[in-house]
């Protein structure tokens, strides 16, 4: 079905354009993935490719981090910085209140304002990763570990952060789909052929002949698996909750009645990004003090316990994505503004008060749907971190449940955007121009 569609989206010359230039970008960022930066060594780097922190990385910037590229940091940065910035809003500070209230001129000053706050957590990020890398191997990442080095580096992936964060803004604005949500998405499409390749090896190659009857039967079981999965979250990601809505002021040609869809998980796939992206915050951190404080006991117990491989990580992790999910929701549907925009449609829910009691009834229906949500992408994300602790899976696939959620949301929201634009194009008036 996808694929019809797409095929029919390429006859339509507007859409063919939009596709090609999201093409075009996502291969510029692909290009950038590969060029290390200087100074690094990156055989020395390899030798830690088992850390869980540098797994996780690799998921969001699409393996970029393994070879230290200039596009090492990824859109990590800006996503920490938006989080920041929608927490702000929630009248922690008067002036970015003010600014989400402002409509198109308020949301641009808020995104300037993520810019930079995107700029300092880079900055702080790419070095203190940098000196991590260096205090955890022991043999020298860095070729000239000297401040102005580590400066250097800093700037150099602050940079190229930025870089992937306008690629990303120019797919939102001209190509096809959203720009930070297709750049993950790309990437993660690229390392699915890396680890076929690791569980064959694992699985075919590094085995005695009598078990390989034994792993066909496993591999089986795990793409069965992983179908039903496949076909589990793409239901709940479009299921949603109709509520009746009535209508008191008829416009002509107007219903007398209509629904308000409320998806089961309003938050979308977006919890688990930020979860993604602020679990390795404490990592760095953690990684950073390590490089001058090498003798310090609790460092390497509390950077254990934040290790998604161990049950208090898992937790940590969990917790993270039920936690974003409430908020993002929250975010996603505010019940004032839609209490707000009923009344001002003239339209209300049938048995509810309108403004105060439309407004706590939308509350209390959207915290049912993200406990849902909330308990789903939990659930997914971590089930294969389990899988692959108990069965000695290749790390990528531990990180498979996280990286299917944005595969599957992205691809639906991609179709849905489709669709959208071959919609338009139907229904366009007398004055516009024929189809091209």
């Amino acid at each position: 079905m996808f694929f019809k569609l797409l095929i029919q989206a390429f006859k339509v010359k507007d859409v063919r354009s939009k596709i090609l230039f999201t093409l075009g970008i996502l291969f510029v960022f692909r290009l950038g993935a590969h060029i290390t930066v200087p100074g690094i060594n990156v055989q020395n780097l390899n030798a830690l490719s088992d850390l869980p922190f540098l797994s996780m990385m690799n998921m969001v910037s699409g393996n970029a981090m393994q070879s230290f590229s200039v596009f090492a940091m990824g859109v990590s940065p800006y996503i920490t910085a938006s989080i920041i910035v929608q927490l702000l809003q929630m009248d922690i500070l008067p002036k970015f209140v003010e600014w989400g209230k402002q409509g198109e001129i308020g949301r641009r000053k808020l995104n300037q304002a993520t810019r930079y706050i995107s700029l300092v957590l880079a900055m702080l990020q790419s070095v203190g990763i940098t000196a991590g890398f260096q205090a955890m191997s022991s043999r020298n990442i860095v070729n000239n570990p000297t401040w102005q080095t580590y400066l250097f580096i800093g700037i150099i992936l602050t940079t190229g952060s930025m870089v992937v964060v306008w690629l990303g803004e120019q797919i939102t604005a001209n190509g096809w789909g959203s720009g930070v949500s297709v750049i993950i998405f790309a990437g993660i499409i690229s390392s699915i052929p890396r680890t076929f390749v690791e569980l064959y090896q694992d699985k075919f190659v590094n085995v005695r002949p009598d078990q390989i009857p034994g792993s066909i039967i496993f591999v089986i079981i795990l793409f069965i698996v992983m179908a039903i999965v496949v076909f589990v979250t793409t239901f709940i990601q479009q299921a949603e909750r109709k509520i009746p809505i009535q209508y008191t002021k008829l416009v002509q040609g107007a219903p007398t009645s209509s629904y308000l869809p409320l998806r089961v998980n309003p938050a979308g796939v977006i919890p688990v990004i930020f979860a993604s992206s602020i679990s390795t915050a404490p990592a760095t951190i953690l990684q950073f003090f390590q490089s001058s404080n090498k003798d310090i006991p609790w460092i390497e117990t509390l950077k254990n316990a934040l290790d998604y491989n161990t049950w208090t990580g898992m937790i940590f992790y969990a917790l993270l994505i039920v936690l974003f999910t409430f908020f993002y929701a929250f975010v996603q549907v505010n019940p004032e503004k839609m209490s707000e925009n009923l009344q001002k449609q003239g339209s209300y829910i049938p048995s509810v008060r309108p403004g105060k009691g439309t407004e706590k009834y939308i509350s209390r229906l959207l915290i049912r749907l993200s406990t849902v949500g909330a308990l789903f992408l939990g659930f997914i994300s971590i089930i294969p971190i389990i899988a692959a602790n108990q069965f000695g899976l290749p790390k990528m696939v531990a990180l498979g449940g996280t990286s299917l959620l944005i595969l599957i949301s992205t691809g639906i929201q991609g179709a849905k955007q489709l669709e959208g634009y071959m919609l338009k194009r139907k229904y366009k008036g007398f004055m516009d121009d024929p189809i091209n």
